[in-house]
């Protein structure tokens, strides 16, 4: 059974940081991308990064390169976004994203809210 898991989110102030983390189990994860996706209120869900299955290469939104980084340990199954200088429109529910077996599978989401 496919699990992603995220943690990591939390309040923070503009130009500060944190770091997401996604739990992956249930497929061999070193096989598959990843992606990060968030959705603030009122808004559709938009992709954040993505990594290929073996971190060799990285993809972002235009609204995070230069802030953002997307990375993977294959030997834990775990994938992270590092975000740095958050502003307040990075306010979301960010979630993690797999395309296993032809199927796309998302996490619970974990809410990151950037406020003064």
């Amino acid at each position: 059974q496919v699990r992603l898991v995220e943690s990591g989110g939390g309040l923070v102030q503009p130009g500060g940081s944190l770091r997401l983390s996604c739990a992956a189990s249930g497929f061999t994860f070193s096989l598959y991308g990843m992606s990060w996706y968030r959705q603030a209120p009122g808004k559709e869900r938009e992709l954040v990064a993505n990594i290929i299955s073996n971190g060799g290469s990285t993809n972002y939104a235009d609204s995070v390169k230069g802030r953002f980084t997307i990375s993977r340990d294959n030997a834990k199954n775990m994938m992270y976004l590092q975000m740095n200088s958050l502003k307040p429109e990075d306010t979301a529910v960010y979630y993690c994203n797999s395309n296993v077996w032809g199927r796309s599978y998302w996490g619970q989401g974990t809410q990151v809210t950037v406020s003064s």
